[in-house]
This record gives structure tokens, sequence and C-alpha cells, in this order.
């Protein structure tokens, strides 16, 4: 056995890619790579020990409009900031909640399970962070201004359809449309293929380190221990929308794993 995919809930991948190292296997982890940053590097210790490797899908670094992107910000002046707005609106069911993604201690909440790889994506691009400030952080949304070395994110996830606006539903849109003249990112769905394909190929050639999966992580663990500040300050503006009723607030929730 040569190697070893791991897609299962986010709260085993710790364990599930130890599994695969001590069976000298090396290991491609679907994202989260893990939910706390002390499990990293915990994990390069035992790369270490075992002399295999761990790969992280870090999909959107692999994306041509990405990297075309990154291109463009890294040929700027290492002064200029840009304003961006990042909305991206999933649709969930009630099956989410009851399940384990439903789950903060089992999925890491919504910035972890949803938006990780956009956190990824967009230190990557435009550097480390100076600031993380989270205003909205419940069940079914959460939203923040990250404040980078090269940019200021004002970002909102949401697994709840009723947070589109009107005019995005009329037009049959997944995403809403640009807020105050501010660049929204839009990224297809479909992401993951180039990620597979790239280590179909040759996994060596591209690959991501435990290192680089460090700072996202870092950003979702600081979002899931800070109590949001609420509606003060520059937020998104969906952030202000009414907060929506947990569906099964009354009942007993039985997760299913």
């Amino acid at each position: 056995m040569d190697y070893v995919a791991v897609c299962s809930p986010n709260y085993l991948h710790d364990a599930h890619i130890r599994f695969g190292l001590r069976h000298q296997a090396h290991v491609i982890c679907e994202k989260p790579l893990v939910l706390n940053p002390w499990n990293v590097e915990a994990l390069k210790t035992s790369e270490e020990e075992t002399g295999k490797n761990i790969y992280t899908i870090l999909q959107l670094r692999l994306h041509p409009a990405i990297i075309e992107l990154k291109k463009r910000i890294d040929k700027e002046p290492s002064d200029k900031i840009h304003d961006i707005d990042l909305t991206y609106i999933t649709s969930r069911g009630k099956w989410y909640y009851t399940s384990w993604k439903g789950d903060v201690e089992k999925s890491g909440g919504i910035a972890t399970n949803i938006g990780i790889h956009f956190f990824d994506m967009l230190t990557w691009i435009f550097g480390g962070v100076q600031q993380n400030t989270i205003h909205v952080h419940t069940h079914d949304r959460a939203a923040g201004l990250l404040e980078l070395k090269k940019a200021r994110v004002r970002w909102f996830l949401s697994i709840n359809a009723e947070t589109l606006p009107a005019e995005a539903v009329a037009k049959g849109a997944h995403l809403p449309s640009d807020h105050d003249g501010r660049r929204s990112n839009r990224i297809q769905r479909g992401f993951h293929r180039f990620a597979y394909l790239e280590l179909s190929g040759n996994p060596c050639r591209k690959r991501l380190w435990l290192d680089d999966a460090m700072d996202s992580i870092e950003i979702v663990y600081q979002i899931r221990q800070t109590k949001p500040q609420g509606l003060k300050g520059d937020y998104h503006p969906l952030a202000a929308l009414p907060l929506a009723e947990h569906p099964f607030r009354s009942k007993r929730q039985q997760p299913v794993i």
C-alpha cells in the first residue's frame, strides 16, 4: 500500500493520518488537514519518524484563475492594500445539523468546514494575518474582517439559502453580486479535481508541506476561540441579516457519524 487517502470526518483526520503513516504509506488528506495548530506540529514529528509524507489538499492554489491572480498581485507594489469582499453561500438541509458537521467539536464549525480553503487562498496570495476580527459566528453563518499584509477582507460564509440576496435568487445565482463597489471573489465548484489531477501526475513535484496548511488552520482555530464582537467596525453587509433559529435548538441532537 503506497498511499492512504483520508476523507473522513474532520475530527478523525489526525488519527487516520497517523494510521496511514504507521502502515508505511504516504497520506493524502482532505481539508481541513487537522482542527488545531498543535496537531500539525505533532504530525511533522510523525513524518520524520516514519519517513513517509503527508500531502495536504489546498486545491485553490492549483486553480488556474487563482494562480493568475497571485502572479498579478506579486507584481504590484508591496505596500498596496486591496479591499476585498469574500462571500460564499452554499445551502445545506437539516441533515447537516444532525450529522457530525453540525457539531463544532467534530467539524470545527462553519468557518472550518466550508471556509478553510478560502482562508488558505487569501493568505497565500495576500500574505500573513495582521488582525482577525469576528463579527458573527452562529450555527449557519460566520462573518468577519481579515486584515492581511496586502488586503483587508470582509468575509461572509453561510449554509442558509435565506441569506442569498433577492436579486441573486431571481437570477438563479449561487453567490451575491458585488457590494459597495468592492471586488467579490467567485470560485466555481469542482475545484477539488485540480489537486487530484496534480497528485496523480507527480505528487512529489507539487508537494505542499504541512507548514503550508498552518496559516489557515490557525485562522479557523482563532475564529472558534474568539467571541464575536457583533456589528461593529467594518463588517460584511450580509452580516447584518437577521439571525435564524437553530432547527433543533429545542430538541436533543443525536449526531450521526
